[in-house]
Order: structure tokens, then C-alpha cells, then sequence
């Protein structure tokens, strides 16, 4: 319910951030934030869940719905993830279209032709956002020398185009300019966060992707993207238990499809998986603003990505097109 006696000169937009995976959606989210929310990895598909992020400028409540990065697979898992970002630019009231522009104009151009089925039926307003723009070796003063002609180009591809804009979210060049026309762009309205939260997900979200961003960092090309993460106990202590320094005690399960990849999340001597751990719980720490007491243990739950409770748990919600759970006898 919104509050009615806010400030009458709030502003609130809300914007999907939308693109191909390992664009920079998630790093780009945490540059503008100014907080390291959304995890993010060297590996594409990173994301799996849409979620709120906020951010004030002034006035202006600015809501970041990070999205799973758009990819063609039937899998069970990949449905759900592909229709997160669907239900994600539905909703919001302008998208960004996020490109990787390393490559290029062409490549901007083909990644955007890529994702027709995202934008064939988008009413509001889209940005195009073009990322990486430190590894061009160029500043924003070059860059219309290195996409000549690129909103002429796009809008025949993508008629709902109406801006581009270009950013490097590691060096934060461009980033601070694209919040301020948000701001501006931005309608009047009350805002949907007005206590401070900072998402629409709780602590335990965040520290179960705490948890899987480490083990995609730490494990690199060992493992593929057969790894879950759930919170098994989650308990807030306090001062008067005794562990005044201690916030919360937790315990989490890491799912792997088979046992030799039970073996690598474990390590020799329970080496790996204590500094999975180790590493997951001091962001945890940051966010949760006190010490934890972090517990990890190793599963094996065969097809855990074809499984529709496991699914759920994970809060990946039906598509449209999933696989039903159950077969016609013929």
C-alpha cells in the first residue's frame, strides 16, 4: 500500500534491466547502487532469480530489476529463467537493453537482433546500454566514432529503441551521467521503499547467492552450472543468548548433480569448501552487519534442475512453457 503523505515532489521508476548472458547487467546494477548486491562471475548465466534493487538520487526512487541473462536452452531451469525476465519487463516502467559493445557495432547490433522475442510486444520505452566501454581502450568522447550511426540502425531493428547510452560500470565512466537523465526521466509518484530497504528479497536470498557466487569463483571451469545453493536453518541471535558479536547462525546445503562433483565442491581435506565458506561469509558479514556462523555441507541431487519442487524452492516460478511434471499414458 503506498503511504499518502509523502514528499510531493517524490519520483519512482522502475527498470529492467534486460540482455544476452555476461553482458555486465549485475555489475553494472552494483555500480549504480554503490553496493555489491547482485553477484556477479567471469561465467555467463550468473543470475538466476529477478529481483528489486534500490537506489535514491534526490528524490527519485530508481528500482533495478536484475534479470537471467536470455538464452535459447529447453532445460527445465533455463524456461523459468528466461520467463523471470519476461515477467520482470512486463512490469517495469522503462527497460534498458543491455549490449556488450567490446566487439563492436555489429555485434551491439546482433545481440539486439537476438533478443526479438524479449521486445516484439514492449509498449514502454527501452534504452539501449552498451557496457564494457573500458575495453574498447576508448572515453565517451571517442565513442560515437566507434558506433557511427548505431540508434539509426537499432530503432530498424528495435522500433521501441529511443536513447543509447554507453558505460564501462568498472571504471564507473558514464554511470553517474545515465543516473541523472533517469532522475529527470523519472515520473512524479510516491516510493515503493519508503523505510530504506534496499530489495524486495530477504537476507537468506542474498546469502544463498553469497554462497554460489564463491563456488562459481572458486571451482572456474571445474564445475558446470549443476550447482544450487538453499538455506537449510536460518537463525537470528540475540544479545541476550550470550553471542552479542554473533548476528545469525547459518546453515547451508550446496546441491550437485553428481558425486564426483561433490568431491570437487569439498576438496581435499574439506580444503575447498571451508574457503567457499570463508569467502561467502565475510559478504554476508557486510551485508548482515555483524559476525556469522556459517555451516556448508555437500549434496547430491540428481537432475535437481529438471526437479519443479527443487525449482520452486529456488524461487523459479512456472513458465508458460514448462515441461509438465508428469507424462500421458499412451
Amino acid at each position: 500500500m503506498l503511504l499518502k503523505d509523502q514528499h510531493p515532489l517524490n519520483k519512482s521508476i522502475s527498470i529492467a534491466l534486460v540482455g544476452p548472458p555476461n553482458v555486465g547487467k549485475s555489475t553494472l546494477i552494483n555500480t549504480l547502487l554503490g553496493m555489491d548486491l547482485s553477484i556477479v562471475s567471469p561465467r555467463p548465466q550468473t543470475t538466476r532469480n529477478q529481483f528489486q534493487c534500490v537506489t535514491l538520487v534526490d528524490r527519485t526512487e530508481i528500482i533495478f530489476l536484475d534479470t537471467p541473462g536470455l538464452h535459447k536452452s529447453m532445460q527445465e531451469m533455463n524456461l523459468r529463467m528466461n520467463h523471470e525476465t519476461y515477467m520482470a519487463q512486463d512490469g517495469a516502467d522503462l527497460n534498458w537493453i543491455v549490449l556488450d559493445g567490446t566487439k563492436g557495432k555489429e555485434s551491439v547490433l546482433h545481440q539486439l537482433a537476438s533478443l526479438r522475442d524479449v521486445y516484439k510486444n514492449l509498449s514502454q520505452e527501452s534504452w539501449i546500454v552498451v557496457t564494457k566501454l573500458d575495453q574498447l581502450k576508448t572515453n565517451a568522447k571517442k565513442v560515437e566514432a566507434e558506433f557511427p550511426n548505431l540508434m539509426l540502425e537499432a530503432q530498424k531493428i528495435c522500433p521501441v529503441v529511443k536513447r543509447a547510452y554507453f558505460v564501462s560500470a568498472l571504471e564507473e565512466a558514464g554511470t553517474n551521467e545515465l543516473l541523472s537523465v533517469v532522475s529527470e526521466f523519472a515520473p512524479s509518484g510516491n516510493h515503493l521503499y519508503p523505510d530504506g530497504s534496499v530489495s524486495n528479497k530477504n537476507v537468506r536470498f542474498f546469502v544463498a547467492e553469497y554462497i554460489r557466487e564463491q563456488v562459481f569463483t572458486l571451482l572456474q571451469e571445474e564445475l558446470p552450472y549443476e550447482i544450487a545453493v538453499t538455506i537449510e536453518e536460518f537463525v537470528d541471535l540475540e544479545p541476550s543468548e550470550g553471542t552479542s558479536d554473533i548476528v545469525a547462525r547459518i546453515s547451508a546445503v550446496i546441491h550437485v548433480n553428481r558425486m564426483g562433483q561433490r568431491a570437487i565442491v569439498i576438496g581435499q581435506g574439506g580444503l575447498m569448501i571451508r574457503e567457499i565458506g570463508m569467502k561467502a561469509r565475510q559478504k554476508i558479514e557486510t551485508l548482515m552487519g555483524g559476525k556469522v556462523m556459517l555451516k556448508l555441507h555437500a549434496k547430491v541431487s540428481p537432475k535437481w534442475f529438471k526437479n519443479h519442487m527443487m525449482l520452486e524452492e529456488l524461487g523459479l516460478s512456472r513458465a508458460p512453457n514448462s515441461i509438465r511434471a508428469w507424462r500421458e499414458d499412451t
